[in-house]
């Protein structure tokens, strides 16, 4: 009897002894890999600080008045959920049109987008705040932002109702290519008009940070 609780003892040692051995083996779990969103945010996120020179790049007669004018991209402020960037257009030889500022925003089902429209003396335009938030995961070179309810009520109490449909698109390419690019990218269905109206931004060189944007 003494040497079966013994042997029993025994076993009990080796089972103790062993389980400090188990839980050292246990690898942690490895890191879930970023959704493209996450990578699309982390780019924006590089150029934080810089402003980049751009263009109209496509060729609607609605957006005449815009070729060839010089515009700016600032990254002018960021953290781990939103990145504002004024847009600035040139509208004469030493007059820049500073009244727009996109907001990316990150949400808990996606990304946001949204525009600031000010007057030269700081006042919100009347129509303002509009956006959408993406309807998919996107790519981490693109992702669409579909008008939201809030900007479909605001144009049409502001006689827009062409705008009820617009989609707005981002992109920004991979660091270090030599053409990369920032664009911003308004869209309608044929239905509406076929609206198209798009600007691009050479991320190969960074040039003079502009005045922040009117009214701040």
């Amino acid at each position: 009897m003494a040497v079966m609780k013994k042997s029993i003892l025994n076993m009990s040692v080796v089972f103790l002894l062993s389980v400090p051995l188990v839980a050292c083996d246990t690898s942690p779990a490895p890191a879930p890999e970023p959704s493209p969103q996450d990578l699309f945010f982390e780019r924006l996120s590089l150029l934080c600080g810089k402003a980049y020179a751009g263009t109209l790049v496509s060729d609607q007669e609605a957006d005449a008045e815009m070729v060839g004018k010089p515009m700016i991209m600032h990254a002018a402020s960021c953290d781990l959920n939103e990145i504002q960037i004024p847009f600035h257009i040139a509208e004469g030889p030493s007059e820049w049109n500073r009244s727009r500022t996109w907001f990316i925003t990150r949400t808990d089902k996606g990304l946001r987008l949204k525009h600031r429209h000010r007057h030269e003396d700081g006042s919100l335009d009347k129509v303002t705040n509009y956006g959408g938030d993406t309807a998919s995961e996107g790519t981490a070179d693109r992702q669409d932002f579909p008008v939201d309810e809030e900007s479909i009520a605001s144009f049409k109490a502001n006689g827009l109702d062409q705008s009820v449909t617009n989609i707005w698109a981002v992109e920004v390419s991979e660091p270090g290519q030599g053409d990369a690019k920032f664009s911003y990218e308004l869209r309608r269905p044929s239905s509406a008009g076929g609206r198209h109206f798009r600007v691009e931004f050479d991320l190969s060189k960074s040039i003079a940070v502009p005045p922040p944007p009117w009214g701040d």
